[in-house]
């Protein structure tokens, strides 16, 4: 039995256009989009249809970094697969790509088997994997050519945390060599770790124990200087890199030099950058170590040069390194030493509605939203047009999209398994209503009608953007 869904009188708004068009969704995917009102709309017959009058009609947003269940300093990420993506729902992602990874000595492909065991029947969305590759050798790099041709198409290494996932420049140089030949998309977390780990050491010798040292030893400069590292051992190798939680200005202005030398290379920020910022991580007691992930929040002055990246396509990719962990317990960890606090925020279901409020406030157009959360992220990591557009033949994840509600942001109401949020209190203009994966109601005009399960692993080809 075929199943028919019609949404009717909505603005579709893509990466390329903004039409008001009624969609035809038949057995899980997008069949024909027409003309609202026209004949040929009207002609439609479906056993459920949805009125998108007033609204957005726009792609499930695709976030391509995501940490659910990660074991991060002694402890993990505090949402599930479940109640992860589940969150993701709400705030009108469809689908993610978290991060498998390969602890030191051990397999990638033990690695990537632990994670499908994590997601396997527990995701409401549709998900994938990228692989952090934490211990670059002969055997990992012929692994590298597998996960490949299996549809895991990019591989994350860290310049920081030496003694964790760090890799030195002759790993990361071969691994990237390894991609240049099969295909990969080498994803870099630029940060000078090293250089990092003396200044912390001296920091709390000096008894600056406090969340904002976190910011204040993360500098701005070993951002840049680990972005243009990265970028030349990329030239090195002939390889393509995309550096993730990009948040200085400096490294905006290494990237943008590097494309206007017509490198391949892409940058990503995220949410936590745009609009949060060293001010968080200074407020009193301990409510600063809410805001500490790395790369670290920056001085305001920062958010302008990554708004104009996102302009200019410097930067082409907003995502939210979502990697929660409760203030009460897992955070507390670091209470009298910022270097035990552990690294990261909450940000998943906040994604879409954060960057619609940059709509509103004229920091980007309404087809640049879709463009950074949907359409970008889709083609750069090997989904387009199944994810990130609504067109014929893509898969029908779909949101509908109230412009005009208005919410404030809080821990109270959000559906993170955690126990504050990072916007808390701030208000909003612009809503979820609806949304749909693979032409199934997750959430039904504000109320969740998914379930685990629904969501499938999605293999991947390699980056889209490349020659």
């Amino acid at each position: 039995m075929s199943s028919r869904t019609v949404i009717r009188g909505g603005l579709v708004i893509t990466a390329s256009d903004e039409i008001h068009a009624d969609v035809l969704i038949e057995d899980g995917r997008i069949a024909a989009l027409a003309a609202s009102g026209t004949p040929a709309a009207g002609a439609w017959t479906a056993e459920r249809v949805i009125d998108a009058t007033g609204k957005y009609v726009i792609p499930g947003g695709v976030d391509v970094h995501t940490h659910m269940e990660l074991p991060f300093g002694g402890t993990f990420a505090s949402d599930t697969f479940e109640t992860g993506t589940r969150a993701a729902a709400w705030g009108g992602t469809t689908t993610i790509v978290d991060f498998a990874v390969q602890s030191v000595g051990h397999s990638l492909r033990e690695g990537l088997d632990a994670w499908h065991a994590k997601a396997e029947g527990n995701c409401a969305i549709d998900y994938g994997f990228h692989m952090i590759v934490s211990d670059v050798n002969q055997d990992t790099l012929k692994e590298m050519d597998h996960l490949v041709e299996e549809g895991v198409t990019s591989f994350k290494q860290f310049m920081a945390y030496p003694g964790v996932f760090y890799s030195d420049d002759g790993q990361i140089l071969r691994a990237m060599q390894r991609s240049a030949e099969n295909g990969g998309l080498i994803m870099m977390h630029a940060e000078n770790g090293i250089a990092i780990d003396v200044l912390v050491e001296q920091a709390l010798a000096r008894g600056e124990t406090d969340p904002r040292y976190h910011g204040e030893v993360r500098k701005a400069l070993l951002e840049a200087e680990a972005t243009h590292r990265a970028i030349k051992l990329a030239q090195v190798a002939g390889a393509p890199l995309y550096v993730v939680h990009v948040s200085a200005m400096e490294a905006v202005a290494e990237l943008a030099r590097a494309r206007d030398e017509g490198l391949n290379v892409f940058g990503e920020t995220c949410p936590q950058y745009l609009f949060l910022s060293t001010d968080n991580l200074a407020e009193p007691g301990f409510e600063g170590s809410k805001y500490v992930c790395s790369t670290p929040l920056r001085p305001k002055e920062h958010q302008a040069k990554l708004w104009q990246g996102l302009r200019t396509n410097d930067l082409q990719v907003v995502s939210t390194d979502h990697c929660p962990f409760c203030f009460e317990g897992q955070k507390e960890l670091g209470r009298g030493d910022f270097s035990k606090i552990p690294n990261g925020l909450p940000g998943v279901e906040n994604r879409m509605d954060l960057l619609h409020q940059a709509v509103v406030d004229g920091h980007i157009s309404r087809r640049r939203w879709i463009e950074i959360a949907c359409a970008t992220p889709a083609r750069m990591f090997g989904m387009y047009p199944k994810k990130g557009t609504i067109a014929p033949g893509a898969d029908a994840d779909v949101v509908i999209y109230d412009p005009q509600a208005e919410q404030t942001v809080s821990a109270e109401t959000h559906h993170m398994n955690v126990d504050y949020s990072a916007y808390e209190g701030r208000r909003i203009t612009g809503r979820v209503e609806t949304v749909l994966s693979r032409g199934e109601l997750v959430i039904t005009e504000r109320e969740y009608t998914g379930r685990a399960g629904h969501g499938v692993y999605t293999p991947r080809s390699t980056c889209q953007y490349l020659n």
